[in-house]
C-alpha cells in the first residue's frame, strides 16, 4: 500500500486520481465534517455529526440543525 504523505493529509487516500484543485478542495471539506465543535448548549467538546445538516452532542444529547459540513449556529 503506498504511503500517505502530510502534505496532502485525508486526500492521501485519493492517490494520485481527481487532480490536486478538487482534492485540496475534498480536503478541506471533510476535516471540517470529521471535526468534534463545541456544543451551543452545554460547552463542552462533543458535537459530532449525525447527518447533513444534523449535529448532536454526545454528551448533553442535544440536537440542531447547522450546516451541511460544520455546525453554523446563529444568535438571534
Amino acid at each position: 500500500m503506498a504511503k500517505k504523505t502530510k502534505k496532502v493529509k485525508i486526500a492521501g487516500r485519493l492517490g494520485s486520481h481527481y487532480g490536486s484543485t478538487v482534492r485540496k478542495k475534498w480536503n478541506s471539506i471533510m476535516t471540517k465534517r470529521i471535526k468534534i465543535y463545541d456544543c451551543p448548549s452545554c460547552l463542552k467538546t462533543g458535537i459530532i455529526r449525525e447527518s447533513v445538516g444534523i449535529w448532536k452532542c454526545k454528551k448533553c444529547n442535544f440536537t440542531f440543525a447547522g450546516g451541511a459540513y460544520e455546525p453554523r449556529i446563529q444568535n438571534i
